[in-house]
């Protein structure tokens, strides 16, 4: 019987692949969105024709609220989360630290970080054994951008993943001894839409050279190290950052 896997942000890019890729592998999955429910719609019809149940959940992670009834109604829908991946970020346009404007950073640091935050907060409520759960995993996202700082481009985005970065540390080791398993994988230059969310879709391109492997990653590299991480082939690690950036 396969596990009950909620994805934040998972109507596209790395999200998506892990939601298909998790269906492959015989578990159901719940798919968080924000506003496309076209393209959700989509993730959840791929994962079924798996043979798996699906669902999409629309909840803004930002939200107290939404986020626990994004949990209440994945666990009615489908059972226990198992494993959650926090994955929903967002991203501004490039430009200097010094042009930023502080509501810029407010909606960047609600998504990305108190998202990350409160969506860990109850997964951990669920599935410490402190709390009669029985275990589970927790993948955070997070980017090679925070230790590489984005100069010039989004120093506000790296900060927001640093944050995670540190989150899966302190998490990691106060809950191992209560059955959770908390990671992070730091994607490099991946080839999604998140780039002309930043205003340069041709990013991959442009940095592909400065790449040790000299290409852009694929979601799918991404997605097998969510779920590597998130499996018994992992059981021993666990307060872990993997990097998945191709050398970067």
């Amino acid at each position: 019987m396969g596990r009950v896997v909620l994805i934040t942000g998972a109507s596209r890019g790395i999200g998506a692949a892990t939601a298909r890729l998790a269906a492959e592998r015989g578990d159901d999955v719940a798919i968080n969105y924000t506003r496309d429910t076209d393209a959700a719609q989509a993730v959840v019809a791929a994962c079924r024709v798996l043979g798996v149940r699906a669902v999409a959940v629309c909840a803004d992670v930002a939200d107290e609220a939404a986020v626990l009834a994004l949990f209440d109604t994945v666990t009615d829908e489908l059972g226990a989360v198992d494993v959650l991946v926090n994955n929903a970020g967002i991203l501004h346009r490039q430009m200097r630290f010094d042009e930023m404007r502080v509501d810029r950073w407010r909606e960047l640091l609600d998504v990305n970080v108190i998202g990350a935050f409160l969506c860990a907060r109850e997964a951990v409520r669920r599935m410490s054994t402190r709390h009669g759960g029985s275990g589970g995993a927790i993948v955070n996202v997070s980017s090679a951008a925070s230790y590489l700082g984005s100069p010039g481009e989004y120093v506000d985005y790296a900060a927001s993943k640093a944050a995670i970065d540190t989150l899966t540390i302190g998490l990691g080791k106060e809950v191992a001894s209560e059955g959770i398993r908390v990671n992070a994988v730091r994607p490099g230059v991946i080839h999604t839409d998140i780039h002309a969310s930043g205003g340069e879709p041709g990013r991959v391109e442009r940095l592909a050279p400065s790449v040790p492997m000299r290409r852009g990653g694929d979601p799918l590299e991404v997605a097998r190290t969510i779920l590597w991480l998130a499996s018994d082939d992992a059981s021993y690690i666990t307060a872990t950052v993997v990097d998945c950036a191709g050398g970067r």
